[in-house]
Formats: C-alpha cells, structure tokens, sequence
C-alpha cells in the first residue's frame, strides 16, 4: 500500500462515518466505488469532494469504480432534498453521462496496469431487469419499517415522497450488490447523507450472500464556515465544464473563498502528501493569499488545464496588478467582459458618447462626481484612461480615446476602476 487509504481521509477531514472492520479490509487491495447521478451534463464543486475520494483511493493502491447511474438518475435520489426532482428522459441522460465521463478522466488513471480506473452505468444491469423480478429478488429484503426508518425518508415525509423516490435505496443498494457479485467491490462511498442508502446496501447484500462483508465510508458534507452550502455563487453552482463556469470564473472562486474555510479546503482538494500541505502552510501562516492562489491553480490545472490556469491568473491580475494596455487587448473579449464584472460602469450608444463635450465631462459622468471634482483630480494627477494618465490638455478636449476591444474605456481613481461601455 502506497498510504493508508483510511488515516490518509482522516487527515484530510474526509471521513463522518464508516463500518467498523472497514480499516481491516483495507489492509489488502480493495475495489471500492462513489456514485454520480447524470443529473446535468456537467459535476460541480460539491461532486469533487466524492471524486478527490476516488483520487485518493486510487493513490493508496486501492481500486476506483465511479458509477454513474444512467438508471437512478432517471429517478433521482430524495436525499438532501425538499421536493421530487423533475425526470429526464433517456436521450439527455445518455448525454449527461458521456459528457461526465469526458471529466472524470481528468482525475482518475484509467491506463495503469496495477489499478485501472473503471466507470459503469446502472443502466447496464436494469435495462433487461423485469420489474416482477426485481420485486421479488431484491424489495422482498428490505422492510418497509427499514426503508422508512433512514433520514432521507423521514425528512421527506411531512413535504411528501413519491413511491419513486421512495424506491431509490433499493436500486442504490442492488448497485452495491451488483458490483460486490460482478466486480468485487466490497467498499462504498459517498457524502453523509448518502449513509442510509449506503447502508441499505449492505443490508441487502447480507440478505442475499449471507456470508458477505460489505463496508461503507462516509464523508462530511462540505460546508462553508458559517455553515452555509459551499460550492455555489451567487449565480449557481459552480460547474467544472468551461461553457457553465469560465475557467477564469472558476479560478476567481478559489481566490475568494474564506480564510476560516482554507485549511480545510487545502486538506480535501490539494493532491499534495501530507509533509507539503503542512510546510506550504508553515511557511504561509501569515500570508492566506499565497495559499488560495496555490489552492486555485492546482485545482483550476486539475479541472481544466495548464493552459486555461495561465489564462486566468493572467487575467486576474490584469485590473489589480500591473498589466498594461496590450495585455488588456490580448485577453479574449469573453473573459474581459468577467474582469469587468462588477464595476460601476456608464453605457453610452455611440451617438451619445459623441455629445459628451469634454474628458472632464466623462470622467465626472463615470466616478459620478461634480465636474470641480473631477477637476481637481486630473490636476492632481489622480486619473488614468486606459492604463494612460490623463493630462490637463486632454481633460479639456473631447474623449478622443482608442476603445478596448472597440468597445470599453477603462478609468482610473487610485486603486477604483470604472468603467465606459460604448455600444455599436
């Protein structure tokens, strides 16, 4: 064994639960497997907590199975939710998960001789399965006493559960028995809140091969600091395919999340030993910028590329670092339009940017300042247009300036930016 697969997690702060004989087990080489749902045709931040599992695993010699469940995700699991989730039909399923395995192979090796990687859809073993047959095999082994007693029924029953959802544990569970009989898998894994369907499982296995040892291992949800759900911006989740989430969008994330959330979050995410998080934290104990800038490069290079990490913190530092006008225009349109985000910003049509009589002007219409103001500022030479102090002579002239990407100017206050938009 490369590490101990179970005091590797715990470091990390990635187990909440686990079976007790579960650290026996992994005393030998040991198939284990994470579940994904083809619910959208992308993962999110919250999916690679499971997925930095399957990295893990895999590193202490173990082998990772990801399942993505073209069956149950056409059903969807109740756990965590407060209402039914909408039904997608084949096609977009079938979809989803070709376009989720395009992003797990970012993660996992699949070409080593010692532990391959392998993937599998449920779709696979329930597509021929009549339905009589699955009753009588696998629902006459969970009570209904049972099935009802696990969190994520109870928490559904006051809001209503459809006998759908209410199904899910006993698909997820003939998943585990499935890949226990035809791969071997004797370990599962996943989020905490997935324990009651984990375990049912395991019930379901010891039913149907009496002498079985199956096992589970739990992983805290991931939260931020103050409790609230991590992963998600003010615009939705935060996906790892490009179209849904740039990589400068993505990067941007790292670079932003709570100082009070890092150790954790270095923990989980960066696929460095043990030694390293800890020197890299020494030798930055007073510096957490250093550290997410560290945390978003490696994670922006392990969901995206070298080249797309570049192109973001190139990026990033282009309004707050000292970037000069080419590098401005150098940077696609799509991305400087995100670096733009969030700046106060005056939007003129071309005819109205014509009638603005002097730079004095504008800049008092952009900083939205008296015009004596904006005077005393260019005087003082506290203004810049496009990276270019802006002179006295110039301020009294009419804005005669060469439009970023044909479109923007970008002024200048100290550390403020503010941005001119000028629409064709």
């Amino acid at each position: 064994m490369k590490t101990n697969f179970l005091h590797e997690l715990t470091w990390r702060g990635m187990v909440h639960n686990h079976t007790p004989e579960v650290e026996k087990l992994l005393q030998q080489p040991t198939t284990a497997y994470v579940g994904f749902d083809p619910t959208a045709d992308s993962l999110h931040i919250g999916n690679l907590v499971s997925l930095m599992l399957l990295v893990y695993l895999q590193r202490a010699g173990h082998t990772p199975i990801a399942l993505i469940g073209g069956a149950t995700g056409m059903i969807g699991d109740p756990s965590g939710k407060s209402k039914e989730r909408n039904l997608l039909d084949e096609d977009t399923i079938r979809y989803n998960l070709e376009r989720i395995k395009l992003q797990m192979q970012k993660f996992l090796d699949f070409e080593t001789t010692e532990n391959p990687a392998e993937i599998v859809n449920n779709y696979d073993w329930y597509k021929n399965f009549n339905v009589i047959d699955f009753l009588r095999n696998v629902g006459k082994h969970l009570t209904i006493s049972y099935m009802i007693a696990k969190d994520s029924v109870q928490n559904r029953l006051e809001t209503g559960i459809s006998f759908t959802e209410f199904s899910y544990q006993l698909l997820q569970g003939y998943d585990f028995y499935w890949l226990y009989t035809h791969k071997n898998c004797r370990l599962q894994m996943g989020g905490s809140d997935q324990w009651g369907n984990i375990t049912a499982g395991i019930e379901l296995i010891s039913k149907l091969i009496p002498q079985a040892q199956a096992h589970a291992i739990t992983c805290p949800l991931l939260t931020k600091s103050d409790g609230s759900k991590f992963g998600k911006s003010e615009q939705g989740n935060i996906w790892l395919d490009a179209n849904k989430t740039s990589p400068y969008k993505f990067y941007q994330f790292w670079l932003n999340v709570d100082d009070k959330d890092l150790p954790k979050l270095l923990r989980i995410f960066l696929p460095f030993d043990q030694a390293t998080i800890k020197q890299l934290e020494t030798d930055n104990a007073q510096n957490p910028n250093a550290l997410k800038r560290i945390l978003a490069k490696e994670i922006t290079t392990m969901v995206h590329s070298v080249e797309d990490y570049q192109k973001a913190e190139q990026a990033s530092q282009l309004l707050y670092g000292k970037a000069v006008l080419e590098q401005f225009e150098a940077t696609d349109l799509a991305t400087l339009q995100e670096v733009f985000e969030g700046l106060p910003r005056q939007t003129y049509t071309a005819k109205e940017f014509e009638s603005i009589a002097t730079t004095t002007d504008l800049v008092a219409l952009a900083l939205q300042i008296s015009k004596s103001e904006a005077n005393r500022l260019i005087k003082g030479n506290g203004v810049s247009i496009n990276k270019t102090k802006l002179t006295i002579e110039q301020a009294t002239q009419k804005p005669n300036f060469t439009l970023l990407k044909e479109q923007f100017l970008l002024i200048q206050k100290g550390k403020q930016y503010f941005l001119v938009e000028v629409l064709k």
